[in-house]
């Protein structure tokens, strides 16, 4: 009988339901890989990607920063244009322009006359008070001899106010034949009318106007010392002067006022009220025992000379006859 090797396939349905069908080798790797994906899969269901939505070119804060610069801007041209609104009406407008000398207001001036003001500032009547270059006429006005310093401002709509600050004179200033007044900087001053009256001052000599200004500031400061020294202490010598002498800083010379003839006194160039209590002190005696006294020299410690100034009359007197006994110095 005939061996059969091949497999047997029943021919009975029911045999064959119960026979599994062989699986296919490809069929069976993708249900397993099927399978794997499955188990794969989280517990829980991943949150669904947002869609993203479309924005504008611009970030939100940098457009806000833009919306803030434009509003800037706005602003800015509205003022500017109110601005030049504004000054187009001040530069153009009648009512700002200076139409008088009535309107300048000047305030403290004595000895500055009107006429000095008007120099200054008479170009000006006609413009406008925005165009008066109020820095430079402050300038022009502290040039004018007498004034020490000056202000000028605005008054609107269409006036100026000027304030003047006037020299202290302290003492008359002889330069050539003319007498002025000269203050404590060594500034010489036009001698008002009425002046000399005003002022009780000795008369300075020894100083000259193209001497430059630091030159004569610095020979009245010397002034100043002596005035301060002869009348410290409520002596007032000062009062009894007529000229001081400035010419030589190491020997400053003063003229006394005396009924009896005005005397020359050398006082050197320190200790001045010292040597001034000698001369107050023994000019009778001198006088009584010199024809003349014109002159006297208290530079020095041991001896006073009389009538220095003159060659054929000096006289030395010794020191224990000239000084008393608390001015000898040892």
């Amino acid at each position: 009988m005939p061996r059969n090797n091949g497999p047997l396939i029943p021919d009975d349905p029911a045999i064959s339901r119960a026979v599994p069908a062989r699986e296919d080798p490809d069929d069976a790797f993708d249900s397993r890989l099927l399978d794997l994906e499955v188990e794969e899969e989280p517990a829980f269901l991943r949150a669904q990607k947002r869609i993203p939505v479309r924005r504008g070119p611009l970030p939100r804060k940098a457009a806000n920063r833009l919306k803030i610069a434009l509003v800037v801007v706005a602003i800015a041209g509205v003022m500017g244009g109110i601005t030049l609104m504004t000054y187009r009406y001040g530069a153009h407008s009648w009512r700002f322009r200076l139409d008088s000398s009535d309107q300048l207001e000047v305030a403290g001036i004595g000895h500055v006359s009107h006429a000095q003001i008007m120099e200054v500032m008479g170009g000006d009547i006609g413009r406008n008070v925005f165009f008066i270059p109020l820095a430079e006429r402050k300038k022009q006005l502290e040039e004018i001899p007498w004034v020490e310093s000056a202000s000028v401002m605005r008054l609107l709509p269409n006036r100026l106010k000027i304030e003047i600050r006037e020299r202290t004179p302290v003492a008359f200033v002889q330069i050539g034949s003319k007498i002025a007044l000269i203050d404590g900087l060594g500034i010489v001053m036009d001698l008002p009318a009425g002046a000399a009256r005003k002022y009780s001052f000795p008369v300075i000599v020894g100083i000259g106007n193209s001497e430059p200004l630091s030159t004569r500031a610095a020979r009245m400061k010397i002034y100043a010392q002596v005035v301060r020294d002869l009348d410290s202490g409520g002596s007032n010598y000062s009062h009894d002067l007529s000229d001081v002498d400035l010419s030589d800083p190491e020997d400053v010379k003063v003229t006394v006022a005396d009924p009896n003839g005005e005397v020359l006194v050398h006082l050197g160039s320190s200790d001045y009220l010292e040597r001034f209590k000698v001369y107050v002190a023994h000019i009778q005696e001198w006088r009584r025992q010199f024809q003349k006294v014109r002159s006297v020299d208290l530079r020095y410690d041991r001896q006073v000379i009389v009538n220095p100034d003159e060659s054929n009359l000096p006289q030395r007197v010794p020191a224990a006859r000239a000084r008393p006994k608390k001015a000898v110095r040892r």
